[in-house]
């Protein structure tokens, strides 16, 4: 097994600004090959290939695991560019790419195991709490189908939601995640979907495979902020709840795909001339008040986005406990983030005609890719308005994804 890379004899990590940049260079490259994201189901290896080159997902990564361990807001930065160029690409570099801040708080033991013999391996998921759990001597069996996991054929380990049972007759179960490798699980490629095809985002299928207890991760203690992994890797980064990252990685990416809606109506707007009613869209007053509303909202979603992470790292660097009913306020407004994007850009859509709703309109892949990302759970703000009323009136929540 090889030996952990000691901080000082690490390459210097780009600078975000750099990171930034790389992403925004991608743009182009991303919206040539979004057609073909789209047709095979999955973000092209190369495409892969170029992210894992340019440093991306070792943004959130352990500095002692070769990552940068970086502000979130150069993450979310990232993920944004990466969506204007493709939705699919920005939502599993978003889900694949916070993966590296959850693996640094579980026990040394497990990261070892996935990075000691090549640090820039990726990771999958499916937090659905939907698989079997048996006790076992050191660990559990764990058996089941899960759903949804985003980017998984470029991954060669996946981590997975499960309630484990009390040992104690009649007691609440335990909500952990666990941490799988590839030999241990099939992929079942069923993704077939109006938007976001690119995600890849088929089921995992497990058939009683032996999980060690340290190969696994207790909600409770993401929620807590008291993870075994922050023995090791002790920066204000992984002081963080673990929640409040996993939620904007299913968000975020709304905001760069509804730049690209933003971007394509106005390139329609160019020169489109109604062949009924001789409209000029490009001096049409009720084109231009929807797409202005959806430029300056999206722009107030980005500055809550960063104002969070600044307060929440403000929070972790001082040691000092995050307010829960901030917590809760903050997970509520990144449940709004993706509905009110497809809002503001389903507006705009009826707007340009009907040789809008053409597939080949640049317009439409970003509307469907933002309507298929309000089906995640976690974008259901319904879901969690209940925890931020509590928050607000000093309750315990009822959830702890938050």
């Amino acid at each position: 097994m090889a030996a952990v890379v000691p901080l000082k004899d690490q390459i210097e990590p780009p600078a975000a600004a750099a990171l930034i940049e790389r992403a925004r260079d991608m743009i182009p490259t991303l919206k040539a090959r979004a057609k073909r994201c789209v047709a095979e189901g999955k973000v092209p290896d190369e495409t892969i290939a170029e992210m894992r080159a340019a440093g991306f997902f070792r943004i959130l990564q352990p500095k002692r695991w070769g990552g940068y361990e970086m502000h979130p807001n150069v993450f979310f930065d990232v993920q944004k560019l990466l969506a204007e160029g493709c939705m699919s690409t920005g939502w599993v570099y978003g889900v694949v790419g916070c993966h590296p801040f959850e693996l640094a708080l579980f026990h040394d033991r497990a990261q070892q195991e996935v990075w000691s013999e090549d640090d820039g391996i990726l990771v999958s998921s499916s937090y659905q709490p939907v698989g079997k759990v048996e006790h076992a001597d050191g660990g559990f069996y764990l058996t089941g189908r899960w759903g949804f996991s985003s980017g998984s054929e470029h991954c060669r380990w996946v981590l997975l939601g499960a309630l484990v049972p009390s040992k104690e007759p009649g007691g609440p179960p335990d909500m952990r995640t666990f941490l799988v490798p590839r030999a241990d699980y099939r992929i079942e490629s069923n993704w077939d979907v109006f938007g976001l095809q690119g995600t890849g985002s088929n089921d995992i299928v497990v058939e009683r495979a032996f999980v060690p207890d340290y190969r696994t991760h207790r909600s409770v203690d993401g929620f807590n902020c008291q993870n075994p992994g922050q023995r090791e890797n002790d920066g204000a980064l992984y002081r963080l709840p673990w929640a409040q990252v996993f939620v904007r990685s299913v968000s975020s990416a709304a905001l760069g795909g509804a730049r690209a809606g933003i971007e394509a109506a106005l390139t329609i707007a160019a020169d489109r001339v109604s062949s009924n009613t001789g409209k000029v869209s490009k001096t049409d007053p009720i084109l231009h008040a929807a797409i202005a509303r959806a430029y300056a909202q999206i722009g107030e979603m980005e500055l809550a986005l960063r104002a969070t992470f600044d307060e929440l790292m403000s929070h972790a660097d001082r040691g000092a406990p995050i307010p829960l009913d901030k917590r809760a306020a903050w997970r509520y407004q990144s449940s709004t983030v993706v509905r009110r994007c497809a809002d503001l850009v389903g507006d705009i859509l009826p707007l340009l005609g009907g040789r809008a709703i053409y597939m080949s309109s640049p317009i439409v892949q970003p509307w469907l890719d933002l309507n298929a990302a309000r089906a995640h759970v976690a974008n259901d703000p319904n879901n969690w308005t209940a925890d931020m009323i509590g928050g607000l009136m000093g309750q315990a929540p009822a959830m702890m994804f938050m």
